[in-house]
C-alpha cells in the first residue's frame, strides 16, 4: 500500500490526480452505512406515515442524485460517467443499513460517489424524520468494496 499523497504535490500544494494515463476499466463500488431511528419511527417510515412522504423512496432518489453530483461537491474527485448506481435500505431493530452500489467505465475509480449516495441517502432520512425524532444518528459510513475490470 502506498503511503503518498496523491493530492498534493511535491511542493506540498493540493492538486487533481492526473488520470490519462490510465486505462478505461470497469470499476465498481460498493459503500454501506447506518442511521439509527427510534421503535416508532422505523414504524412510522415503514408504514409511510411520516407526513413529509415516503421517506425510502425519496432516499433513494437522493443518494442516487448524490452519486450523480459528488464531482461537484467533493473539490478533487473527477467527474464520471456512472453507469449504474443502486441505493438499497434493510430494515433492523435499530433503524436502516444502506448500501450504494455504483459502476462505472473510467480511469478512475467510483468509492466517492458510492459513500456520498449512503451519506446523502442517511442525511435525508434523518431531514424527513427530525420533526418526529431528535435522537437519531447516522453511523458506520464505510467503504466496502472496490473492484476494477477490464473492459470485455
Amino acid at each position: 500500500m502506498s503511503k503518498e499523497l496523491t493530492h498534493v504535490t511535491a511542493d506540498g500544494e493540493v492538486a487533481m490526480v492526473d488520470v490519462s494515463s490510465k486505462d478505461i476499466v470497469t470499476r465498481t463500488a460498493v459503500a454501506k452505512g447506518f442511521i439509527h431511528l427510534q421503535p416508532e419511527t422505523i414504524r412510522l417510515v415503514g408504514s409511510h406515515g411520516v407526513k413529509k412522504g415516503n421517506v425510502l423512496a425519496t432516499a433513494r432518489i437522493a443518494g442516487i442524485q448524490a452519486a450523480k453530483q459528488t464531482s461537484t461537491l467533493i473539490p478533487l474527485c473527477h467527474q464520471l460517467p456512472l453507469r449504474h448506481v443502486s441505493v438499497e435500505f434493510s430494515e433492523e431493530e435499530a433503524g436502516f443499513s444502506i448500501q450504494a452500489h455504483v459502476k462505472t467505465q473510467a480511469q478512475t475509480g467510483v468509492e466517492m460517489e458510492a459513500l456520498t449516495a449512503v451519506s446523502v441517502a442517511a442525511l435525508t432520512i434523518y431531514d424527513m424524520c427530525k420533526a418526529v425524532d431528535q435522537s437519531m444518528r447516522i453511523t458506520e459510513i464505510t467503504l466496502v468494496e472496490k473492484k476494477k475490470e477490464a473492459l470485455a
